[in-house]
């Protein structure tokens, strides 16, 4: 997800998107555990969308 994409999705969507992305890393670090996944990138690639993704949902929050 790019950042002019994030910067387009409102307040509640940003929080919408933040849970479902943790849900994903999660699964993705149990998946992992249990058998090696195929591209273990995507859990750090996960990890910074949640981080960029909260720090876009601060900075519309200090906005208002």
């Amino acid at each position: 997800m790019k950042n002019s994409e994030i910067k387009a999705l409102s307040e509640s969507e940003i929080v919408e998107r933040i849970a479902s992305e943790q849900e994903k890393l999660t699964k993705l670090r149990f998946a992992h555990a249990i058998s090696p996944i195929e591209n273990p990138n995507r859990i750090s690639e996960t990890r910074k969308l949640i981080a960029r993704l909260k720090t876009f949902l601060t900075a519309k929050q200090l906005a208002k």
